[in-house]
C-alpha cells in the first residue's frame, strides 16, 4: 500500500497574504493544494491520501475536495503547531489503516503543485529499494556560513551540497520508529522528515528530484509558478494552433 500524506497546517507567514493560508492561494484555476493533491490522485501507484491541515480551513478543504472531485482521499487530520506535529497526525492517522511495515508514506508538502508523475514513481521506487528516499536537487550556488548573517569565516563546497525536496518516502516501519524516538529523546520540531533520521544518527537515501518541483513559500516562488503555468498552456495551445494549421 502506498499513502501520500499531505500537510497544509501552517499559515504561510513568508507569503504575506493576509486572507489566505498559502496553500490555498489560486493558481490556473485552481488552489494550489488541489494542483498537489490531484498528482497523488490520479497516479496509478497511489492507494490512499491523508492530509493533516489547518484545523480553521478543513471544512473548506473538503468543499474544495468535492469541487474539484479529487480521489483517493482516506483522511483528513487538523495540522498542529509546527510543520513537524502536522507530519506526526498524518504519520499516526496513515497508520491507522496501514497493515504492513513495508507500506510506503509520501510525506509531502501541500504546496508542491509542479509534481511530475515520474517524482512520485521514482520516489515509490527508491522506497521500495531502499526504505527511504529523499529527492534533491544539486546546489548551483556557492554557499556560505553565518551565525549572524552579517559575518562569515566558512564556506562549502557547493559539489557537495544538495537541496532537499519532496514528496519524501519511508516504509511505514521507518517512519513511525522515528516519531517514536523522536518522543523518547525530546525532538521536538526537525524541519524535515529527511533531517529527524540524520537527526537520530541515521542515513537516507538521495535521488534525482526535479528543479522545476517548486515548494511555494514566497510571492517570488508563486510569481515562478504563475510563470510555469502561462507556459505550459502557451505550450499546450501552441500545438493545437499547428495541428489546425492556425
Amino acid at each position: 500500500m502506498v499513502t501520500a500524506m499531505l500537510f497544509a497546517g501552517g499559515i504561510g507567514a513568508r507569503m504575506k497574504s493576509s486572507d489566505l493560508p498559502k496553500q490555498f492561494l489560486e493558481v490556473g484555476g485552481k488552489p494550489i493544494i488541489v494542483h498537489t493533491m490531484e498528482h497523488f490522485s490520479r497516479h496509478p501507484m497511489v492507494d490512499g491520501i491523508v492530509i493533516a491541515c489547518k484545523e480553521d480551513w478543513i471544512e473548506y478543504l473538503v468543499e474544495l475536495i468535492e469541487r474539484f472531485s479529487v480521489k483517493k482521499i482516506r483522511s483528513i487530520v487538523p495540522g498542529g503547531e509546527t510543520g513537524f506535529a502536522s507530519i506526526h497526525n498524518g504519520v499516526v492517522a496513515t497508520a491507522a489503516f496501514s497493515t504492513q511495515p513495508e507500506d510506503i508514506i509520501l510525506i509531502c508538502d501541500g504546496v508542491r503543485p509542479m509534481l511530475s508523475d515520474r517524482l512520485i514513481t521514482d520516489c515509490i521506487l527508491e522506497t521500495k529499494k531502499h526504505k527511504t528516499a529523499v529527492p534533491v536537487t544539486p546546489s548551483i550556488d556557492s554557499l556560505l556560513y553565518s551565525p549572524d548573517g552579517e559575518n562569515c569565516k566558512k564556506s562549502y563546497d557547493r559539489n557537495t551540497m544538495y537541496v532537499t525536496q519532496a514528496p519524501q518516502g519511508y516504509t511505514m516501519e521507518r517512519i513511525l520508529w522515528a516519531h517514536d524516538e523522536a518522543e523518547k529523546r525530546g525532538i521536538t520540531n526537525p524541519i524535515s522528515s529527511s533531517e529527524l533520521f540524520i537527526e537520530l544518527g541515521e542515513s537516507v537515501h538521495l535521488f534525482k528530484g526535479e528543479r522545476f518541483n517548486i515548494k511555494v513559500t514566497t510571492p517570488e516562488d508563486l510569481v515562478t509558478l504563475r510563470a510555469q503555468f502561462y507556459y505550459e498552456n502557451y505550450k499546450k495551445f501552441a500545438k493545437e494552433e499547428l495541428k489546425y494549421g492556425l
